[in-house]
């Protein structure tokens, strides 16, 4: 059984796609970048669009009744060369005692010029 969770924003429909989508045990949450659902923004520093990815895809894994410890895999998307060892100890406070398979990439741009920032998540409950 396929289960969508859906964050509501409008660019699921338009683009074709869900927030996460769980079966089985799995779940996987779809690319998420540093956009804050309050303010309707992106905001300019690295640092926060973190924070607010890790908000993002924390609300769908507890919607699909998964949590951060069940992450079995995470990717890392960053545009800004050379930043990695500055933002690594962001993804070590949330990852660094469940410590999933990871990759980090450093990529030319994302869908958006001000977005600096995107994670792929992977779970499993086992």
């Amino acid at each position: 059984m396929r289960r969508k969770i859906t964050s509501g924003g409008a660019l699921e429909a338009i683009v074709g796609y869900s927030r996460a989508v769980v079966v089985g045990d799995w779940c996987f949450v779809a690319g998420t970048t540093g956009f804050d659902p309050v303010t309707k923004s992106t905001p300019p520093d690295i640092r926060d669009q973190i924070e607010n990815a890790f908000n993002t895809v924390g609300k769908a894994l507890a919607e699909a009744d998964f949590a951060f410890e069940d992450v079995v895999r995470v990717t890392y998307y960053v545009t800004i060369p050379g930043i990695h060892d500055e933002i690594a100890p962001l993804f070590g406070a949330r990852f660094g005692e469940i410590r999933p398979a990871a990759t980090y990439v450093e990529v030319a741009g994302l869908a958006y010029p001000e977005m600096k920032f995107e994670v792929e998540i992977t779970a499993l409950k086992g």
